[in-house]
């Protein structure tokens, strides 16, 4: 997936891979360690995630911003 975002619903965060939700948490800093996590992974196993300009971890501006 070329976009992930991490968008809150409630008191949760849910972290999506283009239009899928893949992680619900309930800390944004944890959600964002994962996904940067699970890139280093994908590295680690030969599955290069995009490239650092295509890369975007962001708010959906379409839900409640984070207080």
């Amino acid at each position: 997936m070329k976009n992930y975002t991490i968008v809150r619903i409630g008191n949760e965060y849910i972290v999506r891979a283009g239009e899928k939700s893949v992680l619900k948490i309930s800390s944004r800093r944890r959600a964002a360690k994962l996904v940067i996590d699970a890139a280093e992974l994908l590295v680690q196993q030969g599955t290069p995630p995009q490239a650092a300009d295509d890369a975007s971890i962001s708010r959906d501006p379409k839900e409640i911003a984070d207080p």
